[in-house]
């Protein structure tokens, strides 16, 4: 009964998330690589087209490694190698490049493409992955910095100033419009993810809620609880429980008249409305065998006067059996039995469990049932004298039945002044 506690829909979840979330990282690496190559060839263009000439070894080295990392990952879907493999031409081929146009001045700040390594280590792996890399970036960062100070004065590379100063503000504006969009890319397909999981969480809710309500519909609810807290075999005994039987007369001749829509039918609404005065009086519903409708009284804590509750739910019964207009057409008539006693209850089954109750307190409820005629109510000695000071009775009898030979019987008639239970 795990299942109705939401744990394994909760792993899936997990794990759906999990794929989902993986996918991502990967979807925005190769959109990363791609931007980079592309961006590689459009800043290499352009310095040309402004008459610009240095070796163009550093990005050509760059694309190439990176389409075959690219490849490669299409080919052995090996992500953690492919990841290295960008991180490191994102954290390494701007410095490079820097250092053979001279300083990061005349290189106008190249460098600041290198961030993308460890800002993309943190989307694509995760913060603590990151580190190392972001730690890398500071190094070269200084490294950089001290070639510049002690080693780029003077320097003449033959680039304008205002080149210069264009690119500052191209490389700026690129690589903040880069990490701004995978930002902005990753935040929004989390948000995805968070609302389809959310989705997915609200209807695994619905549909344990549902299981749930099925499971109490068939079994008792404090039953259907000990069940989904506990795993094992659910075995009571009560020493005082009443058991009542509600079974129609001659009902197999009845339905011989009748198709099986309308018998079906017929079933549905007299159990229907049995269903309805065990929860008013607070019983429990055991099951329907046939034509046959067993509930019993002193099973919680919660229902003292069981006894009572049991008496007034068969009178109800045998006051709508007499007055339902469809059943008055039908001649439909019932008998009743009910006894108090101790009983044995537990649960049965694994595919189809159900909850049923053993002893002579179920066995004398139902012979009694068997021996009452047509819309009487018969009750054994035990019930009689729990109920004798505030219901009326008829004068005991004695019935022979089956397995328990001669017992007293009685039979219920009413309550006394038409006294209403509460």
């Amino acid at each position: 009964m795990a299942e109705l506690s939401g744990l394994p829909g909760e792993a899936i979840t997990v794990e759906t998330m999990d794929e989902q979330e993986d996918k991502l990282r990967r979807s925005l690496l190769i959109f990363a690589s791609a931007f980079m190559t592309f961006a590689v060839m459009l800043w290499l263009a352009i310095y040309w087209m402004m008459g610009l000439n240095f070796s163009s070894n550093v990005p050509l080295a760059y694309q190439a490694v990176s389409v075959a990392s690219l490849i490669y990952y299409h080919k052995t879907r090996n992500f953690v190698v492919f990841r290295f493999v960008q991180l490191s031409l994102f954290l390494f081929a701007p410095f490079i490049m820097q250092w053979s146009i001279g300083s990061s001045v005349t290189s106008s700040g190249v460098m600041l493409w290198a961030l993308l390594a460890p800002v993309g280590a943190v989307v694509v792996a995760g913060w603590r992955e990151s580190i190392p890399w972001f730690i890398a970036y500071i190094v070269l960062t200084a490294v950089s910095g001290y070639f510049d100070y002690f080693l780029g004065a003077g320097i003449q590379t033959g680039i304008p100033l205002k080149t210069i100063g264009v690119f500052f503000a191209l490389n700026f504006a690129a690589m903040s419009s880069i990490i701004y969009f995978l930002i902005r890319y990753f935040v929004l397909e989390t948000e995805k993810m968070r609302s389809k999981v959310n989705m997915q969480h609200k209807q695994l809710i619905e549909e344990q809620e549902k299981s749930e309500q099925l499971l109490c519909n068939v079994l008792p609810v404090h039953i259907a609880q000990r069940l989904k807290n506990k795993h094992g075999l659910i075995a009571d005994g009560f020493a005082d429980v009443t058991v009542m039987f509600a079974d129609m007369v001659n009902f197999t001749q009845l339905t011989e008249q009748m198709s099986p829509e309308q018998m079906v039918a017929m079933l549905n609404t007299v159990f229907t409305w049995f269903d309805s005065f065990s929860e008013k009086y607070g019983l429990e519903k055991i099951k329907t065998i046939g034509d046959a409708y067993m509930v019993a009284g002193g099973l919680t804590r919660e229902n003292h006067d069981y006894v009572a509750n049991v008496a007034d739910m068969a009178l109800e019964i045998r006051d709508f059996i007499s007055s339902h207009p469809d059943l008055v057409k039908l001649d439909l008539a019932i008998h009743i039995g009910i006894a108090t006693g101790p009983v044995v209850a537990g649960v049965i089954g694994t595919k189809r469990i159900i909850y049923d109750l053993w002893g002579d307190t179920v066995n004398i409820a139902s012979r009694l049932t068997d021996e009452a005629s047509g819309g009487n109510i018969q009750v054994d000695k035990a019930t009689y004298l729990r109920l004798r000071k505030e219901y009326q009775f008829d004068l005991p009898g004695v019935t022979h039945l089956k397995g328990k030979g001669d017992m007293a019987t009685y039979g219920l008639i009413g309550k006394i002044h038409n006294t209403v239970h509460d």
